[in-house]
């Protein structure tokens, strides 16, 4: 089954934010200190924003572990 996903890059606020679902959440960390994931009441992730893009390593990939429910 296909998944939508939405992504919005806000140029001036300098973070890009990826939404795998439009349900209630909240924002909380991960272990990397670029990225903070949505997540709803039962740990579901429901998506994710990294932050200060323009100073994130070009020659290497972000990396960052995100919550599963259960």
């Amino acid at each position: 089954m296909a998944q939508t996903v939405k992504v919005w890059f806000d140029k001036e606020g300098d973070f890009l934010e990826v939404r795998f679902s439009e349900k209630p959440g909240f924002m909380r960390e991960t272990d990397h200190d670029a990225v903070m994931e949505r997540v709803n009441d039962q740990g579901e992730v429901l998506g994710f924003t990294v932050m200060a893009v323009s100073k994130l390593d070009k020659d290497h990939p972000l990396v960052a572990q995100l919550a599963q429910a259960g």
